[in-house]
């Protein structure tokens, strides 16, 4: 739950951010749709300036493949605005996706265009059906047809003939076919809904079945004089989830087999399906409801009939590792197939820690690759030929990340890639081949820096443009300050703090805590601008704040698992804990004044926020809460029931985590914010703990932003609006500067 904004991060390696992290992601996968590397080589293709151009890094060359004229359709005087584009197996021919629309929370449906490069045709795909209705149009593997949905349909187009056949027909807002619904998208990711077979002979695809699920009303009162209900299928937490199942369709006759999967199909999720290479059986993997069980199944392409081969449950969930940026249009977290596609690279935290493993798909035993008492962050690069897998972790720094290195038969030890003297947060992007990769790094007080490396030896293929070269130039006078704090509850929290620009230690300044403190991201990373609240309008350090946040127990940071499911069963209770026992240790501090103490977050923390403010008034003066989720038995059904259990089981957790419960104990200065026509957090959730406040006379200031949705983003002059209140209730009710 998060949007750009955040109810919930970017996960460990995950993400889902919330919030701000949202937009990190946003802007790092705009990035990453630019450039697609070319099949097993060291040449990428990317956008510039509206053309598709071809990088050969061995040479520094660069050259245009496309030009502005190629992708000016015939009869039109300007060229197609490409938003991403994919290439066939034998690159002659490249998808171009144009004219974009948002579904949910990204620009998933469009026009689609082909480019052939052998005949230099621009063609149009789908002009039969809606403008902008198609999604995640890809070519079969023989490069023959091209499937995309439309409509909640699915659909397969004859390149030549420019013939268009429904592969399925009853497609609607509740049956939904080849994509997903808004629960599934938001909680798994899952967008691109169908896999082509091998043999480009059928199509693998999800259906779910949304029509049990109840309709969430929205209220649009700003587009007409007449107010419009903008109804939304939404699964309450506690809610029966949407059916989903798994059908093959055949692409002579349109026919779909249904694959048994065992279970409910309504107690169940089915949150990957991929094609076997080479071979017509599918693998899919399947979560309960509860999703502290997880099992691989194989399905037989001949007799379709499904096989359990590998199985794990959790004392608390199942973490879906997720492999690349989540907010990717492109992004579809498939499987990891190894070993002539006789294994899978899987990752599981069973052992305490989340480490890596080669899973058999034909009976044999697994493999424990990553050994060390570390976890992986994210899966970066499999290396078949020379045995290596690349991974990123940080062992000893929880608030970094680095390029690691091991045999992929799990026995050598990882090896540390990345240069010692970079202190931060690394990435890299391999190319098809593995021989070179894009390395970027930052930290706070170092702008984000690029080079592109020779990965045997971490040379920079081009010396003058490597990062160790431009470090001098670029690194800033630090000023975020890392620390930990140890509370009374023997728990020890990472934390940033940014103090006053001409601190004075003898005088008492104000604090204020940003936080998000739920399961789908950390807020304390070494990245630049870690410690800027985007929000205010100035200066926080200039005008005499410190400005601090940290990172509790059931955060995604890379400290085992104990430590990130401790909170299992207890949101709003461990995570409220642990800020609250860490601000009163810093509330020590001789330079910290006790009487000017802020909190504010948005989503997850807006409702942490909401939650110290009611929890702890005797600690917390003036609170900020946007987007929060007031009562958790508002929110979704995958989100909550995955880190809180069944509220018919264990409903008293859902109600002692909720900030709903302790509104009555409000003391402070409270600003509370949410959109009317957020479909995230609803914005039921501030009429509900509003009129909690006026039935205990509590006074506070409430915003809410007509029709705009969980980023709070829409119409014109909003960000200015939002940041000026923001900063201007900061200042009236926790003025800044020492004392």
């Amino acid at each position: 739950m998060i949007s750009t904004f955040i109810h919930k991060p970017i996960s460990i390696r995950l993400i889902t951010l919330k919030h701000i992290l949202c937009i990190c992601a946003l802007m790092i996968s705009a990035i990453a749709l630019a450039q697609t590397w070319a099949k097993n080589s060291d040449s990428y293709y990317k956008i510039d300036n509206n053309e598709l151009q071809l990088v050969t890094l061995s040479n520094n060359n660069t050259s245009t493949i496309l030009s502005r004229a190629a992708l000016t359709p015939n009869g039109q005087s300007e060229p197609l605005l490409i938003r991403h584009f994919s290439f066939t197996e034998d690159e002659q021919k490249v998808l171009l996706f144009t004219n974009t629309k948002r579904v949910w929370r990204l620009n998933t449906k469009g026009d689609y265009w082909v480019f052939d490069f052998s005949t230099n045709e621009l063609k149009q795909l789908g002009t039969s059906l809606e403008p902008s209705s198609l999604m995640f149009a890809k070519f079969a593997p023989d490069g023959s047809a091209i499937a995309y949905v439309s409509e909640h349909n699915l659909y397969v187009e004859d390149y030549l003939s420019g013939g268009i056949t429904p592969l399925t027909t009853d497609g609607s807002v509740s049956i939904i076919n080849g994509t997903f619904d808004w629960a599934y998208e938001e909680e798994f990711f899952c967008r691109d809904g169908f896999r082509w077979s091998p043999d480009s002979k059928s199509i693998a695809y999800w259906q779910i079945d949304a029509s049990n699920i109840k309709k969430f009303n929205m209220i649009n009162n700003t587009n007409a004089i007449y107010s419009e209900l903008v109804p939304l299928e939404y699964p309450k937490v506690g809610e029966t989830p949407s059916a989903c199942k798994v059908g093959v369709v055949s692409i002579d006759d349109a026919k779909t087999s249904w694959i048994p999967i065992p279970g409910d199909a309504s107690q169940h999720y089915l949150v990957r399906m991929e094609f076997i290479p080479h071979t017509n059986d599918l693998l899919i993997q399947q979560l309960n409801r509860k999703q502290n069980n997880s099992k691989l199944f194989r399905v037989s392409g001949d007799k379709m009939v499904p096989k359990v081969i590998y199985e794990e449950s959790d004392e608390a969930w199942v973490d879906l590792f997720r492999q690349g940026n989540p907010y990717a249009i492109d992004y579809t977290n498939d499987f990891n197939f190894m070993k002539n596609n006789r294994s899978i690279l899987w990752a599981s935290e069973k052992d305490g820690w989340r480490h890596l493993y080669q899973v058999s798909l034909t009976g044999k035993p697994e493999v424990l690759i990553t050994r060390e008492p570390h976890d992986v962050i994210d899966l970066k690069h499999i290396n078949s030929k020379e045995g290596y897998v690349y991974y990123m972790a940080s062992p000893d720094n929880p608030t970094q990340k680095y390029l690691y290195k091991t045999k992929l038969n799990g026995k050598g030890k990882s090896k540390l890639v990345t240069p010692i003297h970079l202190q931060g947060t690394h990435d890299y992007n391999f190319s098809s081949n593995g021989k070179i990769a894009f390395h970027s790094f930052t930290n706070h007080y170092t702008p984000r820096l690029t080079e592109q490396i020779l990965v045997g030896d971490h040379s920079p293929l081009q010396p003058d443009e490597s990062i160790s070269g431009k470090l001098e130039a670029t690194v800033e006078e630090p000023t975020t300050e890392f620390f930990t704090i140890t509370t009374t509850t023997d728990v020890t929290m990472n934390g940033w703090m940014v103090k006053p620009s001409n601190f004075d230690p003898t005088k008492k300044y104000p604090v204020v805590f940003y936080l998000y403190s739920e399961p789908a991201a950390t807020t304390v990373n070494d990245t630049y601008n870690a410690g800027k609240n985007f929000l205010y309008k100035g200066d926080m350090a200039e005008d005499g704040y410190i400005y601090i946040s940290l990172d509790n127990r059931g955060t995604p940071a890379p400290k085992g698992r104990e430590w990130r499911k401790s909170i299992y069963r207890k949101i709003g209770i461990v995570n409220i804990e642990d800020q609250a026992m860490a601000a009163k240790e810093i509330l020590k501090w001789d330079f910290v004044d006790s009487e000017r103490v802020a909190v504010w977050g948005w989503s997850g923390g807006g409702s942490a926020t909401l939650n110290l403010m009611f929890q702890y008034p005797e600690l917390y003066k003036t609170g900020i809460a946007v987007a929060a989720v007031a009562n958790q038995l508002t929110y979704d059904n995958i989100y909550q029931e995955r880190y809180m259990g069944l509220p018919q089981e264990n409903r008293d957790d859902f109600i002692k985590g909720s900030p709903i419960t302790y509104a009555k104990n409000l003391e402070g200065n409270l600003l509370f914010i949410h959109g009317t026509g957020d479909d995230n957090v609803h914005y039921q959730n501030a009429e509900l703990l509003i009129n909690e406040l006026i039935k205990h006379n509590k006074q506070f200031q409430f915003m809410p932003y007509p029709n705009r949705t969980h980023g709070i983003s829409e119409g014109e002059g909003t960000f200015e609006h939002l940041s000026t209140l923001f900063t201007n209730y900061l200042r009236l009710h926790c003025p800044p500067g020492g004392k």
